[in-house]
């Protein structure tokens, strides 16, 4: 699925920057192949400054490196190292959503945390999934999991995640499904957002174990996602090559 940046009407950075973790993912950029800020610009139709921002971006999640010269090359990962950093977050957010559980839901988040649900649900709610649902799906869901992590109180704990998070992928929208526009990508971020509900309802319960187990489970859906990614990818690397046989015939 391809969008212009100027058809959509969200923040150009968050537009570039979603745009380049899906080309990554799905393999359009191979590892080590350069990031030039203008010949991106110019496919993304956008300017230089939210390439560059979304670029740094992409270095703190990992999936870019610099080299010396300051130029930004595409990092290699392999598909295990996604689903270990990916598994951790879920022990960490787990035990986020336990103490949160455990030492009782404060007015104000309970408040914030059903914003988020609400806002959730009207994204998906669209009858046709495109950039602008999924940025807001985006953002409503790092919000919704950066609640939890703040309001748990533990700061080793936050730091953790925080360390986590700077590995490929890792991050709790970084493997949304936005690599096509498939009924089964829509179905799995439907399926994701009732598990937020279910979470919220523990925490409100203060139903600590519940809410640990939620919050593991849920990372699951972000597993599903990188290997029905990775199934993508591997099926187009591989009729690729037959195509450009037939076309050269």
């Amino acid at each position: 699925m391809r969008f212009s940046v100027q058809s959509v009407g969200m923040s150009l950075q968050e537009t570039v920057l979603m745009q380049l973790r899906d080309r990554i993912l799905s393999g359009e950029f191979e590892p080590g192949q350069r990031l030039a800020e203008q010949q991106l610009a110019e496919q993304l139709g956008a300017s230089r400054t939210p390439v560059r921002a979304a670029l740094g971006t992409l270095e703190q999640e990992g999936l870019v490196e610099a080299n010396e010269a300051g130029k930004y090359l595409v990092r290699r990962f392999t598909p295990r190292e996604v689903a270990d950093a990916i598994a951790v977050r879920g022990h960490l957010e787990g035990m986020a959503a336990r103490l949160v559980a455990e030492h009782g839901l404060p007015r104000q988040l309970q408040l914030d945390l059903q914003a988020c649900l609400e806002e959730g649900d009207a994204v998906l709610a669209a009858k046709k999934p495109d950039y602008d649902s999924y940025a807001g799906y985006a953002a409503m869901n790092d919000r919704f999991h950066g609640l939890i992590l703040q309001a748990c109180g533990n700061r080793a704990l936050q730091r953790a995640v925080a360390l986590n998070n700077s590995l490929p992928f890792a991050p709790p929208s970084a493997m949304l499904p936005m690599q096509s526009a498939l009924p089964q990508d829509w179905d799995w971020m439907r399926y994701a957002h009732r598990q937020h509900h279910m979470l919220f309802d523990a925490l409100q319960r203060g139903e600590g174990a519940r809410a640990q187990a939620l919050a593991m489970e849920h990372t699951e859906v972000a597993q599903m996602n990188m290997r029905l990614a990775l199934e993508r990818r591997a099926e187009t690397e591989r009729v690729l090559p037959a195509m450009r046989l037939v076309v050269g015939r």
